[in-house]
């Protein structure tokens, strides 16, 4: 852990960039609890209109990830393009606070707020060459190093905004708040990003056409690795959106329950972000998925059978555990898929995010129309593990670690 935090301190530009993810974070804690409340009490938009806005927005930050990824690998500095997302989220942010109407709510969402989106898998491909010089495992590490910023601010930010911003009547300051971190990370990028980067000119991959950039993704080696991650990276969608409803329902908890249980899960997050990363030294990274994933089976299994909020707590503590792993370690598998092209394998980061959150929306509509919350939990489990048992499959059952895409079929 400290050779990691050691590597980090010595690179300006993993510093760099772990100031502009936190920073980033910032943006997204800000807003994203908010989004819904300010674009349907406030601005007027009908819960239909507020949904398929964020369909359409997840749809678009996908595909400017994927052709911001094929822009980045020409530049293995990355300096001037990353600069110029933070200042297009100062745009977007800053529209919607300065000019609170519908129309103006619903162009920045799908332009400016979702290319700024992309910023943050352009950051985790800066850190990866940042950390070009360092072994697998570490740089597997500094992703999770990384992923741990976002989580802080998520810690951070949403209580105290919450609570700054309770009476007033309106959330749109917190379009403010994001604006300005924004604008932070343009600063960080400005003063503390080499302007040269880290990468070897002579390593840069030859450049690719936008339709080129998909047919790497679309390989199968590729896809059904992406999928076996949505898969389990949906288990955790599935736990956000059931754990509330059976929190204060059938477990005759308060929403103050269900924000002790979001904490405590987000503290264990931090806690063990980098002993996960370590223990992909010694089993590999998807051996380790699978054992987090049936550890996290068994806290949404407790909330699927909960009666109490003490279940749903302690289980808690369960679930924070495993989740860390869950949400940090394919970050950096996903970024060895296709690893002489670092910005484009880190666009499938939002890939894997986009395809986790439908699989986890087609769960939950299928589960409650046949069932109960509790219904659609199992099925979040049934389809965690088997994605983490097909990556097992695709990978040959390699317990010992072994990444790179030479050996993938």
């Amino acid at each position: 852990m400290f050779d990691i935090l050691k590597s980090l301190r010595a690179s300006p530009g993993l510093r760099a960039c772990a100031a502009a993810v936190f920073c980033c974070g910032i943006a997204a804690a800000s807003t994203a609890p908010y989004k819904s409340v300010v674009a349907i009490r406030e601005l007027g938009l009908s819960d239909s209109a507020f949904s398929a806005l964020t369909l359409t927005a997840a749809i678009i930050n996908v595909l400017a990830s994927i052709y911001l990824g094929m822009l980045a690998d020409r530049d293995t500095g990355y300096r001037k393009l990353l600069m110029w997302l933070a200042a297009i989220g100062i745009a977007g942010y800053g529209a919607i606070f300065l000019f609170p109407q519908p129309a103006v709510f619903v162009l920045a969402l799908l332009l400016p707020v979702s290319i700024f989106n992309g910023l943050t898998p352009m950051l985790f491909a800066a850190g990866r060459v940042f950390s070009d010089g360092l072994p697998s495992a570490d740089r597997a590490a500094m992703s999770s190093v990384l992923r741990g910023m976002v989580s802080a601010a998520w810690i951070l930010v949403p209580g105290v905004l919450g609570f700054a911003l309770a009476g007033r009547g309106s959330m749109l300051p917190a379009f403010l708040v994001a604006a300005l971190a924004a604008a932070a990370v343009l600063i960080v990028l400005k003063l503390t990003m080499p302007r040269g980067g880290s990468g070897d000119p002579a390593k840069r991959p030859p450049k690719v056409s936008l339709l080129g950039a998909f047919g790497l993704l679309a390989r199968p080696s590729v896809t059904m690795r992406v999928l076996g991650t949505a898969a389990i990276t949906s288990a955790i969608h599935v736990h956000a959106a059931v754990m509330p409803l059976i929190m204060t329902g059938r477990a005759g908890g308060s929403t103050g329950d269900v924000g002790i249980t979001v904490g405590i899960v987000a503290g264990m997050e931090l806690v063990f972000l980098l002993a996960w990363a370590r223990i992909t030294r010694y089993i590999s990274t998807v051996t380790t998925l699978a054992i987090a994933m049936a550890l996290y089976t068994g806290y949404l299994g407790t909330i699927a059978l909960a009666t109490s909020p003490g279940m749903i707590i302690a289980g808690a503590f369960l679930g924070g555990t495993a989740a860390s792993a869950l949400i940090t370690l394919p970050l950096g598998y996903l970024q060895e898929l296709i690893a002489d092209r670092p910005g484009l394998s880190a666009s499938l980061i939002s890939l894997n995010l986009f395809l986790a959150g439908a699989i986890a929306a087609g769960l939950f509509g299928l589960g409650t129309s046949i069932g109960s919350y509790s219904t659609v939990a199992f099925m979040g489990i049934a389809v965690g593990l088997a994605g983490a048992l097909g990556l097992v499959a695709l990978e040959r059952w390699r317990p010992i670690p072994s990444l790179g895409a030479e050996e993938m079929s």
